[in-house]
């Protein structure tokens, strides 16, 4: 019988092959043993310590392999367990490392006979939903702004996350963390979800990214009505003590919702005892002030931004409340960032112009789009705003591969806390393929999207077969991906050699 227009024909095998379109999922899996993933996961976070089961680290793996090959909810487990090649290299991967009665104790967590190799969707959903804490999320009030407390599970996986960053350090080492602090709107029709300044249900995670390690450091999981700028200072403060030991210096770069007196202030005075002062970069809320103090710059210290089309900075002479009551000694420098309007201004348009930009008028120059900055760095005027103008492109980047490559975008429950431990476990599953990039994938791969190596080496079509006692994955003669994956392992058993981070 014909079936499609084509003369070819789809036929499913007789028997189990061994086939796989995952083939390259096994780099990561050989990975995460590597840098000890299973052992950090069933310590810290301990909610399946003991007893019979699944442990936490058959559910957060599976999560996070999940998250790699595609998978946007968590029913698409079920194409994991349904793939035969897969399942054998979770089987190999599941006993690495275990001597005889390790392995006996494993079986005695199944009373029956075990029928999957990894958890099942209803498994993963209960799993997810022990993050939650009821009477934490009961405290939730629609028009004001509130985090709840993760329990102690959900803070275990981010130790988890916090070795995985030690581990990336300790082997490409960073002496200068440059965080960015960004919040990004994951829009949701979940019933207890909140509204979020776009009139629309969401939830805004505040996420802080490493620049130099292109990892996320930190990222805290919030309500939509949580505006960004909310408790800014003690989030920043607990992303400082997830850096790994070997950073020596912090900088920080953030949009107008960091522009908080007690987060500059902690950072220009040197509040922070084990980096002292960290450099800054922030936005400034355009205010009447600070307009008036930018009209008061002579037109002849207006001076060109080389990277931006039209646009002019200077320093301005501004010196708010927040500054004049701290330290004397601290210097905090302002800029503004001018750019003309290029369209005639419509009639009966005043100052107030319904764009999401401060406008003013200055003078006989006409209207401009003003922004501003305040920084502690002694650079040159153009090169702070060059440096902080570095976190938008890559920022909106990170939120894009969370939320889009990743699984972040479809968020699986209806409880507060399943939802925060599942952007918990797409974070790792991103700083993961991180690693994978600038420790083991190298070149040109270092710079490409998850979806590009997705494609390239991780969806690869392949059979498992047992031989001599081994299991060995066959890929297609000649296949350009193969030599890749050969230097891959060679570099991963590398890695492996060095010591779990503690």
């Amino acid at each position: 019988m014909r079936q499609g227009l084509l003369g070819i024909q789809y036929r499913e095998e007789k028997r189990q092959t061994g086939t796989t379109g995952m083939a390259g999922v096994g780099m990561y899996v050989e990975m995460a043993e590597a840098m000890g993933l299973r052992g950090m996961v069933d310590e810290y976070v301990g909610m399946r310590r003991g007893g019979q089961g699944w442990r936490d680290s058959d559910m957060v793996l599976w999560l996070v392999l999940l998250n790699l090959v595609g998978g946007e909810s968590v029913s698409d487990v079920e194409r994991l367990e349904g793939d035969e090649g897969l399942k054998r290299v979770m089987e190999e991967a599941e006993v690495y490392g275990l001597g005889r009665r390790e392995r006996q104790e494993l079986g005695k967590r199944w009373r029956g006979k075990r029928r999957r190799v990894g958890p099942s969707m209803s498994a993963l959903f209960r799993y997810l939903g022990g993050f939650h804490d009821e009477e934490e999320a009961g405290k939730r009030e629609e028009h004001k702004a509130f985090v709840p407390r993760g329990n102690g599970w959900l803070g275990g996986l981010w130790k988890v996350n916090g070795g995985m960053l030690r581990f990336a350090n300790r082997h490409r080492r960073q002496r200068v963390a440059t965080l960015d602090m960004d919040a990004s709107v994951v829009e949701t029709q979940k019933r207890e979800a909140r509204y979020s300044y776009q009139k629309r249900k969401a939830y805004q995670p505040l996420t802080t990214y490493w620049y130099e390690a292109d990892l996320v450091l930190h990222s805290e999981f919030r309500d939509g009505n949580v505006p960004a700028g909310h408790e800014q200072l003690r989030v920043m403060r607990e992303a400082l003590g997830s850096l790994p030991e070997g950073v020596e210096q912090v900088r920080l770069r953030s949009d107008t919702a960091g522009y908080q007196r007690e987060l500059l202030r902690y950072c220009a005075e040197g509040r922070d005892e084990r980096f002292g002062v960290i450099e800054f970069a922030v936005g400034v809320d355009v205010t009447v002030e600070f307009k008036r103090a930018v009209v008061r710059v002579a037109e002849d210290q207006w001076q060109p931004v080389v990277e931006g089309r039209g646009q002019e900075w200077a320093e301005v002479n501004f010196v708010p409340n927040w500054v004049a009551q701290g330290k004397k000694e601290v210097v905090y420098r302002f800029l503004a960032i001018r750019e003309r309007f290029e369209q005639a201004r419509l009639p009966g348009m005043g100052e107030q112009w319904e764009l999401p930009f401060p406008a003013m008028e200055m003078g006989s120059r006409g209207w401009y789009k003003v922004f501003g900055l305040v920084t502690n760095r002694e650079l040159p005027g153009e090169e702070v705003i060059e440096w902080s103008r570095q976190r938008y492109g890559k920022g909106e980047e990170v939120h894009s591969v969370l939320k889009r490559d990743l699984a972040g975008g479809r968020l699986p429950s209806g409880k507060f806390g399943g939802n925060a431990a599942w952007w918990a476990m797409v974070v790792l599953a991103f700083n993961l393929n991180s690693i994978m990039k600038w420790l083991v994938w190298g070149g040109t791969w270092r710079h490409k999207r998850l979806k590009a190596i997705r494609f390239g080496l991780v969806t690869l079509g392949g059979r498992v077969v047992r031989h001599a006692r081994q299991w060995i994955i066959c890929l297609a003669r000649g296949h350009p991906s193969y030599p890749v994956l050969l230097r891959a392992r060679e570099r991963i058993r590398e890695l492996a050699a060095s010591p779990s981070p503690a």
